[in-house]
């Protein structure tokens, strides 16, 4: 009994020391900081205009707009002079000196009742980099027209995101 009191005590003080020998630690303190930038805020001053277009009865076409409002028609798609076309305008508010990234659709629709167009090859002017705090840019796009498209204002919607970088 004696030694089993004497082996428990000998335990006992053995893991004190190596506890206390495993409990020393090192530690090292780190900064923390952030800085908040302005939020990016864009908005929509004119929309994407393809003006007046003609197509012919047996094969379509495409009328394109370039973000520097270059209109240009392929296939059998015509366009009138008057009204001139116009190409979609935002106004992007953001950080100065912030790299950002504008995503554009892949394709959007317009339509007129159950008939339909799509716009695609979606293209933009947007710097990569917010100068001044504020940038203009604009988009442009592809519409496609099919052959003997039935007459009648087309209307429909896309998005354009902004994101710092």
């Amino acid at each position: 009994m004696k030694n089993l009191i004497k082996f428990f005590a000998i335990t006992i003080v053995m893991f004190s020391f190596a506890a206390s020998t495993f409990a020393q630690g090192v530690s090292a303190t780190a900064n923390a900081s952030a800085t908040i930038i302005t939020p990016l805020a864009i908005t929509k001053t004119a929309d994407l205009s393809f003006g007046n277009i003609s197509v012919g009865a047996l094969s379509g076409g495409t009328i394109i707009i370039s973000s520097a409002n270059a209109r240009t028609a392929t296939g059998t798609c015509s366009f009138q002079v008057t009204p001139a076309s116009t190409v979609a305008t935002f106004d992007l508010t953001g950080a100065s000196g912030a790299n950002m990234a504008i995503t554009l659709p892949v394709s959007s629709t317009i339509a007129n009742g159950g008939n339909t167009m799509t716009l695609n090859t979606f293209t933009s002017d947007a710097p990569a980099t917010i100068t001044g705090g504020a940038v203009t840019f604009h988009v442009g796009a592809t519409l496609n027209v099919s052959a003997g498209q039935v007459a009648g204002p087309y209307t429909g919607t896309f998005d354009v995101t902004a994101n710092y970088n």
